[in-house]
């Protein structure tokens, strides 16, 4: 799923009304009768005294044609109309004149602070003021208006955005908007949504389809996307008959050191539940018996060094290597992966301690092989690249960093980023709180590497196996809630995310 620029979004609908063609109010119709399906299925107005504030522009005219569609099925609503202005668009003021004589929605007009309604916290109130052209924070009565819905505890649901927040940028802390329950938005996600500072602005986002011109979409240029099954599914392969362990590639894992065994285990083990055909793991030798004994399936190779890594041997025969979960800094172990990182010739992904030895030796950056994949999280990617004041930063910064070394960054958190080194961004969909615990991402790590392995571009490895782990997530979340989780349950619940990708294969 594509996500577009405000800019974008509005020659996309341009490019719906006269190549449809379709009348533009006939489009906020299409919207609105979006927003009253979702409603309807998730009972959100049932029973409940509905209060719809709408502006004069395009926004309050798709809220001003929810509260008519609604009263088609007897449901009764309240629309605050404010007064922003002194005229309404086109749009709004026909669906003004379409609902002003219904009797079963009543209209009321706001000019000042003193105008407000009170609500009770049973009622079910929806943001339609403003949409995603807000250019400017919010002032005067509008100010006044998000402060005072605020600090109310009913549910709030916003219509495309909520009012006074931007579209394509972190809020700024001083800058008012109204904070909503539910976000409803219009065919594409908006970027402002992923940023973590607007979370308790944005609530719970769904996308609703307003059927605005395909063709268009699928030709339009954008640097931003968001990853779903749809994405995913076509790069997961099918399984042939009379493949072997051979077809599906031999992977290396370096990882483990003295104290630390924990990490590569459930690297190892989420690389051999990827599907990988053999998975060599390089350790040293007091991670070499709970390796053994925790994954048969595994192959070891034992370091000459007892507490920590420092030297692979013949790299010829892997089709791929990560290195980093458990591993330590020792130098002798930082000295190890610079060699490798020259000698290598197969794709890599690297790691924690792996990512914390190249921050200790930045100059490395530069003979990273092409399409290596780093998968820091927020701490570590600032700790390789610098510190960034918001979340919008660090995305200009990741695609900068991808770019310029001809790698791929996964940054891990919600909606993690997978950059590209053409500056293309996918945003991942999947995943839960409860993978906020020690261990998830060596999980992702050996997923990565046992799509690596199997011969997947760097490209597809990184986004199928964030989509897949965040998935694997989801199923352990359902099985052991969020915090009963473990990033073991993760590993275990693998099958079950490829099966539901693709089905039984």
């Amino acid at each position: 799923m594509k996500i577009l620029d405000i800019p974008a979004i509005k020659e996309c609908d341009r490019y719906t009304v006269v190549h449809e063609p379709v009348a533009s109010v006939d489009l906020m119709e299409r919207a609105a009768n979006a927003l009253k399906s979702w409603l309807m299925v998730h009972d959100i107005v049932k029973a409940k005294n509905i209060k719809i504030f709408c502006g004069m522009g395009n926004n309050g005219g798709d809220g001003l044609a929810l509260a008519r569609l609604l009263s088609y099925s007897d449901i009764s609503s309240e629309v605050y109309l404010l007064r922003l202005s002194e005229r309404f668009s086109p749009d709004c003021e026909t669906n003004y004149l379409r609902i002003k004589d219904i009797e079963c929605v009543k209209i009321f007009e706001l000019f000042t602070e003193a105008d407000f309604p009170v609500i009770d916290t049973a009622d079910v109130v929806i943001d339609a003021v403003l949409g995603s052209g807000l250019n400017k924070p919010l002032q005067g009565v509008m100010a006044q208006l998000a402060e005072y819905l605020n600090d109310i505890d009913a549910v709030k649901i916003a219509v495309d955005i909520p009012s006074g927040m931007f579209a394509d940028r972190v809020q700024p802390c001083d800058a008012a908007a109204v904070k909503t329950d539910y976000t409803l938005t219009f065919q594409f996600p908006k970027l402002s949504f992923l940023f973590a500072e607007n979370d308790s602005i944005v609530g719970e986002w769904h996308v609703l389809d307003i059927g605005l011109h395909r063709d268009f979409i699928d030709a339009v240029e954008t640097d931003n996307f968001f990853t779903t099954e749809d994405v995913v599914r076509p790069i997961l392969r099918s399984r042939p008959k009379f493949s072997h362990k051979g077809t599906y590639g031999h992977a290396l894992l370096v990882a483990g050191s003295e104290g630390m065994s924990g990490a590569c285990l459930l690297s190892a083990e989420s690389c051999m539940r990827s599907g990988t055909g053999l998975l060599t793991v390089h350790l040293p030798s007091s991670v070499a018996l709970p390796l053994m004994s925790y994954l048969p399936e595994a192959m070891s190779e034992i370091d000459s060094c007892q507490s920590h890594n420092t030297a692979v041997g013949d790299l010829s025969r892997y089709t791929a290597i990560g290195m980093g979960p458990g591993l330590g800094r020792h130098s002798d172990t930082a000295a190890m992966i610079k060699s490798v990182l020259r000698d290598a010739d197969v794709p890599i992904v690297l790691d924690a301690d792996a990512l914390n030895i190249l921050s200790d030796n930045k100059t490395w950056l530069e003979f990273l092989p092409a399409g290596t994949i780093l998968t820091p999280h927020p701490k570590e990617f600032e700790r390789l690249f610098g510190t960034c004041a918001d979340s919008l930063q660090r995305l200009d910064l990741q695609r900068k960093m991808a770019m310029r070394y001809n790698i791929i960054i996964v940054l891990k958190g919600a909606y993690t980023s997978v950059m590209m080194p053409n500056g293309k961004c996918f945003f991942n969909s999947t995943g839960n709180p409860g993978m906020a615990k020690a261990g998830s991402g060596d999980v992702l790590t050996g997923i990565i590497l046992s799509l690596l392995a199997q011969h997947y571009s760097p490209e597809e490895a990184a986004v199928l196996g964030v989509y897949v782990h965040g998935l694997a997530g989801n199923v352990a979340a359902s099985r052991h809630g969020m915090y009963g989780m473990l990033s073991s349950d993760i590993s275990e619940c693998l099958g079950d995310a490829f099966l539901e990708i693709a089905g039984r294969q």
